[in-house]
């Protein structure tokens, strides 16, 4: 009887956590499809409207002349297909002599990467911007990826999960003839799929709320990704939030709906090397 106790006990718990971090974002759907202004009469209103619409809904896309949400999407789905692509394969790289050889200055590059990691995003974006400009990669969207095409947090994630692999398996390839492309190509990327699907999952969100740095490096507007044309939207029509709230929900859902499809996967890569 204790241990069911305890048992419902966590559960409410996790079910009230659950619940208030799911709350401001179904407040923001509620405000999108509410008819009768932006807060109810009651407490019971405020999240959950007497009257749905879907009108707000219906004025962006009447306005995706000045305001093209949809260039906006295809422009981040872009750049979060090129920077997962080149995080997980940068990161990788990194990560696999790192986990698995001892060459000289390992534990330098180690502590060097570890130090990397005390640097705030915004001390490096005016050397990125130099670099960017003598490039003349200015005002494109390989602009917007390069300079984060890899990250500290992906190199130590890999890193973690190469480690967990057990030695005999990279042993028993060598005796089939693998060389060292082959051992990374054929044991540990296959072995480490969960892993990748997290660091993918990671880097999507990155692009995905990428707001400054974008503002930074393109000046045109047909560029912009989601992230600063919803910021625009704020801006030009501050006065009907609803219409800001319905581009809001938007933007989030394929964030929701890409962790929906991966979360097994990600839970996976979070906990591994958690016990050994």
């Amino acid at each position: 009887m204790r241990s069911i106790v305890l048992q419902g006990m966590r559960w409410l718990l996790l079910s009230v956590l659950a619940l208030a971090a799911a709350a401001p974002f179904w407040w923001m759907v509620t405000v999108s499809l509410r008819a009768d202004g932006v807060f109810g009469s009651s407490l019971a209103e405020l999240f959950w409207p007497a009257h749905f619409t879907l009108e707000y809904y219906a004025k962006l896309w009447a306005l995706r002349e000045q305001l093209p949400l949809l260039r906006f999407f295809a422009n981040s789905a872009l750049l979060c297909a090129i920077g997962v692509v080149l995080e997980v394969s940068l990161a990788s790289l990194a990560a696999f002599p790192l986990a698995r050889r001892d060459f000289p200055g390992k534990s330098a590059v180690a502590v060097a990467l570890a130090a990397a990691l005390m640097l705030p995003t915004q001390a490096n974006q005016i050397v990125n911007f130099t670099t960017i400009r003598f490039l003349g990669l200015y005002d494109t969207l390989l602009a917007v990826v390069l300079p984060g095409a890899v990250s500290v947090f992906g190199i130590f994630l890999m890193r973690q999960a190469f480690l967990i692999i057990p030695q005999e398996l990279e042993d028993a390839a060598r005796l089939d003839g693998c060389g060292e492309w082959g051992i990374f190509w054929h044991i540990m990327l296959p072995l480490t799929k969960s892993t990748q699907a997290t660091l993918a999952l990671f880097a999507t969100v990155a692009q995905w709320n990428a707001l400054l740095w974008p503002l930074v490096v393109l000046k045109s507007t047909e560029l912009y990704p989601l992230s600063v044309g919803l910021a625009y939207l704020s801006e030009t029509f501050d006065s009907e939030f609803r219409l800001v709230a319905a581009g809001t929900v938007l933007g989030t859902l394929p964030l929701i709906i890409l962790f929906l499809a991966i979360q097994k996967q990600f839970i996976r890569g979070i906990t591994a090397g958690a016990v050994k």
